[in-house]
C-alpha cells in the first residue's frame, strides 16, 4: 500500500460484487493508489478514471487530497462505481456541507442492483424451460 501520512478518513463503497474500502487523506498531492498501484494504470478505460473522480472534481479537491483505495469483487467497472460511492462517503463524512453537492449529483446514492439467484426447475433466474406439446 501507499505510503501517505497524516490523518485520514476511511469509508466503504459497494457496487454488485465490488467493495472498496477508501482511506482520504487532506492533505497531499493529488496521488490516487488502487491495490498499490496509481488508479492511471490500475483503470485502462478513460471513463472508469473519469468515474473515480468525479466527486473529488464535483468539490474541488482533485488536486490536494490523496487517497488510498483496497478493492476487491466484481469487475474493473462495478469497483469504479464503488470507488466513487467510497470517495464520496469519505467527503460526506470530512465535511457535512458537502454533502448536498454530492447528493444533488446521486454520487451519494448505492446502486442496490445485484444479480439475482437461480431458482430451482428454472435455467436462469427467471428463464423457465421451454414448454413441449409432446
Amino acid at each position: 500500500m501507499a505510503n501517505f501520512e497524516g490523518t485520514y478518513v476511511s469509508s466503504i463503497g459497494r457496487r454488485k460484487t465490488a467493495i472498496a474500502q477508501v482511506r482520504l487523506y487532506k492533505r497531499g498531492g493529488g496521488n490516487i493508489v488502487v491495490n498499490g498501484m496509481p488508479y492511471k494504470e490500475y483503470f485502462g478505460a478513460q471513463s472508469y478514471r473519469d468515474k473515480v473522480l468525479s466527486p473529488l472534481i464535483k468539490v474541488g479537491m482533485s488536486e490536494t487530497a490523496d487517497i488510498e483505495i483496497k478493492t476487491v469483487g466484481g469487475g474493473r467497472k462495478g469497483q469504479a462505481d464503488a470507488i466513487c460511492l467510497g470517495i464520496a462517503r469519505a467527503l460526506a463524512k470530512m465535511d457535512d456541507t458537502l454533502k448536498l453537492s454530492l447528493k444533488s449529483d446521486d454520487l451519494l446514492t448505492r446502486d442496490s442492483r445485484i444479480k439475482e439467484r437461480m431458482k430451482p426447475g428454472h435455467r436462469k433466474a427467471r428463464r423457465s424451460p421451454q414448454w413441449s406439446k409432446r
